[in-house]
């Protein structure tokens, strides 16, 4: 198993969790800017596992990820495994304007084309990119782990809510795990990247409400739901994601925020600024490790998220 550099913390606690050693990895940087990555372990035969999500900054990780696909390739690994916990391009998924890329889809070809001959990925915010790969994908999701963080609790008057009909599948598994109700927002999105929620569907007037999105960047649409919710005079908002991606200062302007008590997300993107009051953060090491170690035993990883 080997890291790159854009969360070398996850990889640690990955292989720590699996009780395998990390094997370092290389990467420099020629005068003219260009990466050089060498893996610094055996690889001839051997099933090797790339861990690296595409993070801040994306292009880079991106490069990063390919090099270290296409060296363990080229030295005679028996099968390449791309682990990546946050997969940004699933956002790239749909042609909703003229002459438009559709990164989702190249950066799967880019993948294969480098050496993945298998994918590994946590929470697509478009599922639909599964469908972009030509080799084998695992998808995996977060809602087991970000559930234990509410065991215990009295969520007699809780209601999940989706900011939006998209995420309104996980959105209500989640709230079948929790054993509460379930609200989506009726959300638009404008092409100068404006979101408007005009109603909440579904009866949060009183109710502890646990708001789950996939990833958090700007915060713009938690913000906008958050706004909806106190007009329909929610008891509590508590705001949990899969990928905390926290753009700028979204981060603290949300924990700042007066009607928001709490910020729950995974550790599939490095926290910037360390701990913070008011911030939970479940690590997805343990799912990631126990995927792996199916995927090698050519054990079924779907078993992971029956019942």
């Amino acid at each position: 198993m080997f890291s790159g550099s854009a969360h070398p913390d996850l990889a640690a606690a990955v292989a720590a969790e699996m009780g395998v050693e990390l094997s370092p990895t290389r990467v420099s940087r020629f005068s003219n800017d260009c990466l050089e990555v060498q893996l610094q372990a055996n690889c001839r035969q051997r099933d090797v596992y790339v861990v690296q999500p595409l993070v801040p900054p994306v292009q880079e990780a991106l490069v990063e990820l390919l090099l270290m696909l296409d060296a363990a390739k080229h030295a005679s690994a028996a099968r390449v495994t791309a682990v990546v916990p946050h997969y940004s391009y699933a956002r790239s998924d749909k042609k909703d304007t003229g002459r438009i890329s559709i990164g989702g889809r190249l950066v799967a070809d880019l993948l294969e084309t480098a050496g993945a001959d298998h994918v590994l990925v946590m929470t697509l915010h478009s599922p639909q990119v599964h469908g972009f790969f030509r080799v084998p994908v695992d998808h995996l999701h977060a809602l087991k782990q970000l559930a234990t963080h509410f065991e215990g609790e009295d969520l007699s008057d809780a209601v999940v809510v989706s900011p939006d009909l998209g995420n309104a599948k996980p959105a209500a598994a989640f709230a079948r795990m929790l054993g509460c109700g379930i609200a989506t927002g009726a959300k638009q999105r404008f092409p100068d990247d404006r979101v408007v929620i005009a109603n909440v569907i579904g009866d949060v007037t009183g109710k502890d409400v646990i708001v789950l999105d996939d990833e958090i960047a700007k915060g713009s649409t938690v913000f906008e739901l958050t706004d909806r919710l106190r007009e329909l005079r929610a008891r509590s908002v508590r705001v949990v994601c899969t990928h905390g991606i926290f753009a700028g200062d979204a981060l603290d302007r949300l924990l700042a925020h007066p009607d928001i008590d709490e910020v729950v997300c995974t550790d599939t993107v490095p926290l910037r600024g360390g701990p913070r009051e008011g911030l939970s953060v479940i690590s997805v090491a343990p799912a990631l490790a126990a995927a792996i170690r199916r995927i090698h035993e050519g054990e079924s990883v779907s078993a992971l998220f029956e019942h």
